[in-house]
């Protein structure tokens, strides 16, 4: 199965690193392809709740020291000197702000002083298959810094439990933000590998009704994309158990929210390592399904064979060419009027006859074998 176009220049953007070799540690070079930095932000106190959207950068500053609490999320990273000018705001470093930009990292999670940095790859599903985006988190004290490539996500759930207040999401710390963050982006897996379930079964049902050439190119696809989501899920399982166990930033009632957050992850872990076993029986099934059609197709003609075999014998017989007048040996039966529908009906008999002792052994019209 080929790949498209779309799809190496895909690939070819994802794993390039933009940073020349040798490069001063902490460049910024941003994606010129990469949309340009559009800049949200959710601000609220005890009672008051303020929703910001195309927020001008220079104004950041005023807002951070207006509101105790604030998630700010900037869709696109386009505009190194933009991003550059968030990062200085808030803090991050600029080691954090070269992997922003550079959006191959795995899952992770680094400590820069009194902040934590913390990557995690988010999800989404098309017709070309699995294609994942990365989320990048800044925490700090009285805010949450998002990074994303793209402004579709999967964090609006999120949005609505700020705006509607609901749980103790408007109550709690930057802390506890980052985990409902984070536990939506891991709950987001979820539906996909629903969708690797079902297409699984359709695959099984599929081989053992029909099994045909285009078949094994969808279980080569989902075996190539269930691995790809393994390799980007594993290593989310220490970056979530990293921040369960942090002291610093991380409050003792969110850990136990992370907690069930790692637990999350440990299923999504075991589903794909399940899906993959069952990906990689669908290729015996499929081969043991040609076996077994093979088999029933050489069954039906050795079948027909072996019933052929005494009629030409019989035939063969009749039609050697004996002359009856030279000697009585010399097979009598031409000469008899009812010769021609006695040999017929001994042909149709002997059929008859090896059709019902295949049948009693079990071999046509039935499953069970004989003894």
């Amino acid at each position: 199965m080929g790949v498209g176009v779309d799809q190496q220049e895909e690939r070819k953007r994802f794993f390039s690193h933009r940073t020349p070799p040798g490069s001063v540690p902490g460049s910024l070079v941003s994606d010129p392809e990469g949309l340009f930095p559009q800049v949200n932000l959710l601000a609220w106190s005890d009672g008051e709740l303020e929703e910001f959207e195309s927020v001008n950068v220079d104004d950041l500053d005023k807002h951070l020291q207006k509101w105790p609490m604030m998630w700010v999320n900037v869709d696109g990273l386009g505009d190194a000197s933009t991003l550059q000018k968030i990062g200085e705001i808030f803090g991050v470093h600029n080691l954090a702000m070269e992997d922003i930009v550079h959006v191959h990292q795995r899952a992770k999670v680094e400590e820069y002083e009194d902040r934590l940095f913390i990557v995690i790859r988010m999800p989404s599903h098309s017709e070309q298959g699995i294609k994942t985006e990365q989320l990048s988190i800044f925490l700090g004290p009285g805010f949450v810094l998002t990074f994303q490539e793209r402004k579709e996500d999967c964090l609006d759930p999120v949005r609505q439990r700020i705006r509607k207040r609901r749980g103790r999401i408007r109550h709690a710390g930057s802390d506890y933000l980052a985990y409902a963050i984070l536990d939506a982006v891991v709950d987001s897996w979820f539906p996909i590998l629903e969708d690797y379930g079902v297409t699984l079964q359709d695959l099984e049902d599929e081989i053992l009704a029909n099994p045909i050439k285009e078949t094994v190119g969808r279980i080569h696809l989902v075996k190539r994309e269930l691995l790809e989501v393994r390799r980007t899920i594993w290593p989310m399982r220490e970056t979530v158990n990293n921040l369960y166990r942090d002291e610093g930033l991380v409050q003792k009632e969110t850990q136990l929210y992370l907690r069930d957050c790692y637990d999350h992850v440990i299923q999504i872990i075991d589903i794909v390592e399940s899906y993959r076993d069952m990906a990689s029986g669908l290729m015996d099934l499929y081969l043991s399904s040609l076996s077994n059609r093979m088999n029933d197709v050489m069954r039906v003609l050795t079948i027909i064979a072996t019933i052929f075999i005494p009629l030409t014998f019989i035939a063969g017989i009749y039609g050697m060419n004996f002359n009856p007048e030279v000697s009585a040996w010399n097979m009598p039966e031409l000469n008899w009027p009812m010769g021609y529908p006695v040999v017929l009906g001994a042909m149709g008999v002997v059929g008859v006859l090896l059709l019902l002792f295949f049948r009693r052994k079990g071999w046509v019209g039935s499953s069970e074998r004989g003894k």
